[in-house]
């Protein structure tokens, strides 16, 4: 760019030897190759054509001036192409993050051919089941359309690969999974297979990967409600790991398809098949793995809670009160294990007939865990016989019948969860952060509004891990002068919804919870940046 502001003079010709070599010195190497031909000649024609040499020097001066300009004008254009397109793509706002696909990280491959006004690029976005992806395709290409010199636009639509937020240790089977479903109810008979079952054919539905995990040993209920061809898990004898069966493009894990029957043994037993079934499957590359949790609140849900970075849970319930007292307690399970619940499905709530509708079993439960726990949204599903009774087909509703009123239903319930795991996984990727430009821990909290900052040298010195604090004196083992004041994080890693993981330039690896970082002192008077 500065070069577009050389005086003509004969310095210009250097600055485009240095600038563009090849044009230089072709320059040179032609004058050259005249001037040996003949020495006799090339005096005579100096003398008698002095004013022929000035004009091909101002000539060839000009031309590399022109050539010049002509590349370094087509190198602003393109910069200013690229700036259009992406200026344009900015106008689109993800409703999800409240922010714009551009600064969301959704635009790649942008290519641009300005001379034959062509703009190529790709939208990888969160989860190929995004339910807005269509829109977000068709007001791409007329946003980068409206530019007054593009004439064809092509868009790409892709996701991204499936990894889960939680980048600790994991089992190499749930490495490549990006979200886990839990759908619970903490009480027996009122539908949570169903449920789970009719959601992961939803989400498939929708052009998302997806699996199934019974972990119901007791009383699995998978093999009854689907019916894949093969109803046996296999071994992978190299690997030693299991290998899911399958139906209709969801993969299925249950005790059920273990040859077994239902299991007759304890509570410790039980978690130690239920941690074999899903941390060894092959589960490949998944965008959502449903778990169809157990009844209620032992050794079990606690032990799938802890194993599995669970995403968030959906809960189901009934009615009554009866079991609105058990789903209290599952909901209250979640909250300590910082798994957030993200809707509540009304099972059998009502039935139609003679042009009335009846609630058999009362009303008001689903409502009130809603109201009572901060649960956002709420589905009512109806007492359909057809409901029931592709339960026991092993086709589940929203497969026999896609366009009726229960798949309706999920369809909503699962545009509920994907847009609702999407905006879990941003808040958690971006809760803790650290900013080397003012050299301080930035925090906010998942489903908080406040944002603060903390001294990376307070941190590391409030770590309670038996590295720091003894763990039977409770005495201080880290003292204050072991911690500079200089000290920067080298990384810092979500562990799940309820802590980050923080390493050190000692390579200390500190676990710190949201919950103790909001206790920590602050920073005050930290200037606000863009």
């Amino acid at each position: 760019m500065q070069l577009l502001h050389c005086p003509s003079s004969p310095s210009l010709s250097l600055c485009c030897s240095e600038v563009q070599p090849n044009r230089g010195l072709c320059f040179v190497a032609n004058s050259l190759t005249a001037s040996a031909t003949s020495s006799y000649v090339r005096q005579q024609w100096l003398r008698s054509s002095r004013w022929v040499s000035r004009k091909l020097s101002v000539s060839n001066s000009s031309a590399a001036k022109a050539a010049l300009v002509e590349e370094s004008t087509s190198a602003v254009s393109a910069q200013t192409a690229e700036s259009d397109v992406l200026k344009a793509l900015s106008q689109i706002i993800d409703p999800d993050f409240g922010t714009d696909i551009v600064s969301c990280g959704f635009v790649k491959d942008l290519l641009i051919d300005e001379a034959l006004g062509e703009v190529s690029f790709r939208l990888e976005l969160t989860t190929p089941a995004c339910p807005i992806k269509d829109m977000f395709e068709q007001q791409a290409n007329e946003v980068v359309a409206n530019l007054h010199w593009v004439k064809n636009v092509k868009v790409t639509m892709s996701a991204q690969p499936a990894k889960p937020v939680f980048t600790g240790q994991l089992p190499p089977g749930l490495q490549t999974i990006s979200n886990i479903i839990a759908v619970s109810s903490c009480k027996g008979g009122v539908g949570k297979s169903t449920v789970a079952v009719n959601l992961a054919y939803t989400l498939t539905g929708m052009g998302a990967r997806v699996g199934i995990f019974d972990a119901d040993v007791y009383g699995p209920s998978l093999p009854t409600m689907v019916s894949p061809e093969n109803r046996l898990l296999e071994m992978n004898p190299e690997k030693r790991s299991i290998i899911p069966t399958e139906y209709l493009g969801v993969k299925l894990v249950s005790f059920g398809f273990a040859g077994q029957g239902r299991a007759i043994m304890r509570g410790p037993m039980v978690s130690g098949v239920i941690d074999q079934l899903l941390t060894t499957t092959e589960w490949g590359e998944l965008d959502y793995l449903v778990i169809d949790m157990p009844p209620g609140t032992g050794d079990i849900q606690l032990t799938l809670c802890q194993v599995v970075p669970l995403t968030a849970a959906v809960i189901v319930t009934t009615p009554q009160k009866l079991a609105f007292i058990d789903v209290a307690k599952g909901v209250r399970m979640f909250s300590k294990l910082k798994v957030p619940c993200v809707a509540v499905v009304e099972n059998m709530c009502h039935f139609d007939a003679d042009g009335k509708r009846y609630y058999p079993f009362g009303r008001g439960s689903g409502s009130q865990v809603v109201q009572q726990f901060g649960i956002p949204h709420l589905f009512d599903l109806p007492i359909r016989p057809t409901l029931s009774a592709s339960g026991d087909s092993g086709m589940p509703e929203v497969v026999a019948d896609p366009q009726g009123e229960v798949a309706k239903t999920f369809q909503d319930l699962g545009v509920c969860v994907v847009q609702q795991c999407a905006k879990i996984r941003q808040q958690v990727s971006t809760a803790v952060t650290y900013d080397k430009v003012i050299k301080a821990i930035k925090v906010k909290v998942p489903d908080s509004d406040e944002e603060f900052f903390l001294h990376p040298a307070t941190v590391r010195r409030n770590d309670r891990s038996a590295q720091s604090v003894d763990e039977w004196t409770g005495g201080q083992k880290l003292q204050y002068s072991d911690v500079p004041e200089d000290i920067e994080p080298e990384e810092i890693r979500p562990m799940g919804n309820y802590a980050v993981s923080i390493v050190w330039p000692d390579g200390f690896n500190q676990i710190a919870p949201y919950d103790q970082l909001q206790t920590i002192e602050r920073l005050v008077g930290v200037p606000a940046r863009s």
